[in-house]
């Protein structure tokens, strides 16, 4: 016979979930360069102790590992065996590869495909153009949460408004601390990007830096692609022309994704 768990016990058990998913993806949002423990405490708003302990135990399980000369830790190999598994279901990323190819040999900037996990993006892809000064303002991995970014900030303005609202003020801390965003500009950027239609910032992560976003709307997925470049390069003129390219090679692609997923059948109530 089956035992329920007293509700306390319950509630103290998701709460330990949340917080170990939180603090990897604290640690995941500096990608390959690691966090050291103040930085992780920082960011995580946990106790000291707490944290050191909880990073202790994810480390003695493979989860992070710490680094032997720098002593940052980073995500660690159990999660990449278990990725190993996951893979095959996620496969955007390597359908989008010639769509991104095609925009950075256009472009000759820099093209990033970022894709939508619960309220944060994650840079799943990244295309390299010929331009010698690139803005290399991701790295593939890194999630950021959705506004931090032109391509999270299209994704943003893709959403139905009552959700993209309740997005920014559940990150309206988060914004000042990785960008010079306030969740009042980044209303204001989805409200521009919604009229535009393509989503832009200037200098928001990478003083000197702008980007481009533009939503993919295709049936399967919830992502966007985006163009970065020095700030010089995407003047007014020339954002709007490689923001129309991107619209077109968008389209295309959400045309191919769309073949390749079987529309859900609809039954007769």
């Amino acid at each position: 016979m089956s035992r329920r768990l007293p509700a306390a016990a319950s509630q103290s058990g998701t709460q330990s979930i949340e917080r170990v998913i939180n603090l990897l993806r604290v640690v995941a949002s500096r990608g390959r360069n690691g966090m050291r423990l103040g930085d992780v405490t920082a960011a995580s708003g946990l106790p000291s102790s707490t944290c050191f302990r909880m990073l202790q135990r994810l480390e003695g399980e493979g989860v992070l590992e710490r680094h032997p000369v720098t002593r940052k830790y980073l995500l660690g190999p159990l999660l990449y065996e278990l990725g190993l598994l996951a893979n095959p279901r996620f496969q955007l990323a390597q359908r989008c590869e010639d769509t991104l190819a095609v925009l950075a040999e256009r472009t000759q900037d820099t093209v990033y495909l970022s894709e939508r996990r619960g309220n944060e993006a994650v840079c799943s892809a990244r295309a390299l153009g010929g331009y010698p000064i690139k803005a290399l303002t991701l790295d593939v991995g890194i999630r950021r949460p959705l506004g931090v970014g032109a391509g999270g900030l299209a994704i943003l303005c893709a959403l139905p408004p009552a959700e993209a609202d309740e997005i920014i003020a559940l990150h309206a801390d988060r914004y000042p601390k990785l960008s010079n965003l306030s969740a009042a500009r980044v209303r204001a950027a989805v409200i521009e990007g919604r009229e535009r239609g393509y989503a832009f910032l200037d200098g928001a992560v990478h003083p000197g830096t702008a980007s481009v976003g533009v939503f993919i709307p295709a049936r399967a997925s919830t992502a966007a692609i985006s163009v970065a470049a020095i700030a010089a390069r995407l003047d007014e003129t020339r954002r709007a022309e490689v923001a129309a390219e991107m619209r077109r090679q968008a389209l295309l692609l959400s045309r191919a994704l769309d073949k390749l997923t079987p529309p859900v059948p609809s039954f007769p109530g």
